[in-house]
């Protein structure tokens, strides 16, 4: 990263990638939000050219708004009832 505000943003949406992805009621919609939000990080952590990374951030930050759109929608809309696999989860989390 260019400089250290840089690196902190970068990092500041990571973790808004993250808290936004499990927003989603679907279990598929927030384990590929997640999914998709570490992957595309990690594909660019080693960029040093810093026009690049201003492209990188303004992408990021648009998918941000859309991920931060789809979760509120997804919110309204969940049925509560919990996949077989999220119960699991759970239930394993629970007993540790």
């Amino acid at each position: 990263m260019a400089t250290p505000a840089t690196k902190a943003h970068v990092i500041s949406l990571y973790r808004q990638f993250l808290r936004n992805g499990n927003k989603f009621g679907a279990y598929n919609f927030r384990d590929y939000a997640i999914r998709r939000a570490r992957d595309g990080f990690r594909t660019h952590m080693n960029e040093t050219n810093p026009e690049k990374i201003n492209q990188f951030i303004a992408k990021a930050e648009q998918d941000l708004k859309v991920v931060q759109r789809q979760a509120s929608i997804s919110s309204m809309f969940s049925s509560g009832d919990k996949l077989v696999i999220e119960q699991r989860a759970v239930r394993i989390a629970s007993d540790n």
